[in-house]
């Protein structure tokens, strides 16, 4: 574990090195003044002129020792906080790194729940490990060997009556350690279940309330708290009988040896004065033994996390090359493409060709794999075999950057940053003039921007909350606009347009996607008749292709989507004129 720790302290280590020897110093101060009560009880039992100068001299030693131990202890912890925090700082930088070599899918799989609370609870609770545990608890546990070794050269037979509860504790310790670890994968499952409930819950809020669900979200989210709680006094129940003991048992260095070693003395095997000076080492050792122990209960906590952690930084990242785009045009090919979700496969050996500048529509029924198909072209994932190649070049052969450069992906899912429109447009082309963005927003439809109260400059509110679903879409097409991809993927774009906006958005693209090779989704199949061709897929194949008169015509599939299509806008026709 503590490879692992090292590995991100980076330029911290030697801080974290350097605490360490200050607090050795600190701890050695600490029990001097037991050393100083030693020499006095020396002259008292050997019947010594005690003089006014000893005393003096005794007591200052014991003042000055503890100043200095105070010094000593707050400066080392000083040191230990700062390389603790500057190694959190390292850790989160390469989390954060690795997390953008991770595919996105992953990241979704996961949930952001899950991520937050690694990214801010996990690593800030290694905090403890980092600042305290290595340092102090080391330093210790340090200083308690140090005397353990002087106590067995100095008197053998007492030294082992000071350590017997060293194994009873140890075995104690053990115990709870496997049983801590058997429950932490439980422990930590309950944890990021309940942080996703939640995440869920109130981003749900207005769907739950509009739709009356409040019972049964309520619910789901009552049972991820109860069960963390439930899962959480279990880890503890477990562990604490075990940690009463070892916390009893192992600082308790007088136990075996008051009464044994009362005898050894009357008995004539061992001198008095030698049997004070290990009852006075023997009772310096109970302090750093407790502030030791009081971090082993949550090694098995930091050892999970960093486990955890460690399987992020492990993931396979997502196969890209440093190379940029080289293709000889934008022609799109799927060869024999398989993916699936970890054991389920959802794309079953897919071959399409793209030609430049033509239009695609993939359409099916939900689940049939259309958008998973189109979010391995943005490359969302690795696809599990076969390749996914522009201009003949394979896109794990060229850099994020540049595909996404070759690429504009507007989805139904829109995401905004809280900060003002016209910063979130800039996204799309982050060098681009205000000109450029005002006009892209202009073709977008933006022209609620005006009524907004400081305008472009308005922010956008934490995840777009400020704007409607359909201004999001809005914001994000206009960043697409902005960016002029050669290469255009529409997942549902217009879902959330109302239809004034969307007949207007529509000839918005129409103007947009000349001459650009365009992958389009859609479950309103009268937004996508006129595509160069069309893919139907089902249960992640490709069943047809074709225009949208041939698919009428030889079609079973396409036919059977169309018609439903058709009867479902004439139940929304029949029932607006019923009204």
């Amino acid at each position: 574990m503590l490879k692992k720790v090292f590995r991100y302290g980076k330029e911290n280590n030697i801080k974290t090195v350097l605490s360490l020897l200050v607090l050795i110093l600190a701890v050695i101060f600490q029990t001097l003044p037991f050393v100083f009560v030693y020499q006095v009880i020396h002259k008292v039992i050997g019947k010594a002129e005690i003089t006014p100068e000893f005393i003096l001299f005794s007591s200052g030693g014991v003042l000055l020792s503890l100043i200095i131990y105070s010094f000593l202890y707050t400066k080392g912890l000083d040191i230990s906080h700062k390389a603790a925090y500057g190694t959190l700082m390292n850790l989160r930088v390469s989390l954060q790194e690795k997390m953008e070599k991770l595919p996105l899918g992953v990241i979704d799989e996961r949930g952001t729940g899950a991520f937050k609370k690694i990214f801010v609870d996990d690593i800030e609770s290694l905090e403890l490990l980092y600042a305290h545990a290595i340092p102090e608890g080391s330093s210790n546990l340090f200083v308690v060997i140090v005397v353990y070794i002087f106590l067995f050269v100095f008197s053998w037979k007492l030294a082992f009556l000071a350590a017997v509860t060293i194994p009873m504790g140890f075995i104690a310790m053990k115990i709870m350690y496997s049983l801590g670890m058997k429950y932490m994968d439980a422990y930590y499952k309950a944890g990021r279940f309940m942080n996703n409930t939640i995440i869920e819950y109130v981003h749900g809020m207005e769907v739950v309330k509009v739709f009356n669900k409040s019972s049964e979200s309520y619910e789901k989210l009552k049972n991820s708290v109860i069960g963390f709680r439930d899962y959480t006094l279990l880890w503890y129940k477990v562990c604490w009988p075990m940690m009463a003991v070892y916390g009893a048992v192992l600082p308790c260095t007088l136990f075996a040896n008051l009464p044994i070693g009362s005898y050894l003395v009357i008995s004539g095997f061992v001198e008095l004065e030698e049997y004070v000076l290990v009852l006075c080492l023997s009772l310096s050792l109970g302090i750093p033994l407790l502030r030791a122990l009081t971090f082993i209960p949550t090694f098995p906590q930091i050892a999970y996390k960093i486990e955890q952690i460690e399987k992020i930084m492990g993931a396979p990242p997502l196969k890209e090359s440093c190379d940029g785009f080289n293709g000889k045009d934008h022609r799109i090919e799927y060869r024999d493409v398989t993916f699936g979700y970890g054991e389920k496969e959802v794309l079953h050996n897919i071959n399409l060709t793209i030609e430049p500048g033509s239009s695609t529509a993939l359409v099916g029924e939900s689940g049939s794999g259309k958008s998973t198909l189109a979010k391995l072209l943005v490359h969302y994932y690795d696809v599990k075999s076969g390749q996914i190649s522009i201009g003949g070049q394979n896109i794990t052969d060229i850099s994020l950057e540049s595909l996404n450069e070759l690429v504009s992906y507007v989805s139904q899912d829109n995401f905004l940053f809280n900060m003002s429109l016209m910063e979130n447009i800039r996204l799309g082309k982050p060098d681009a003039t205000d000109e450029e963005v005002m006009e892209a927003a202009k073709k977008a439809q933006c022209g609620f921007i005006k009524k907004m109260p400081r305008g472009f400059d308005t922010p956008a509110g934490d995840a777009g909350n400020q704007l409607s679903g359909g201004e999001k879409q809005r914001i994000t097409l206009a960043r697409a606009i902005l960016k002029d991809a050669p290469i255009v993927v529409l997942d549902e774009a217009t879902a959330f347009s109302d239809p004034e906006n969307e007949e207007k958005i529509a000839s918005v693209l129409a103007e947009f996607i000349k001459k650009k090779t365009l992958v389009i989704i859609a479950h309103r199949l009268s937004t996508v008749k006129n595509a160069s061709q069309i893919c139907v897929l089902k249960d992640g194949e490709i069943v047809e292709r074709g225009t949208h008169e041939e698919l009428l015509e030889n079609g079973h599939e396409y036919k059977k989507l169309w018609l439903s299509h058709v009867k479902s806008m004439e139940w929304g026709i029949t029932k607006e004129e019923e009204l």
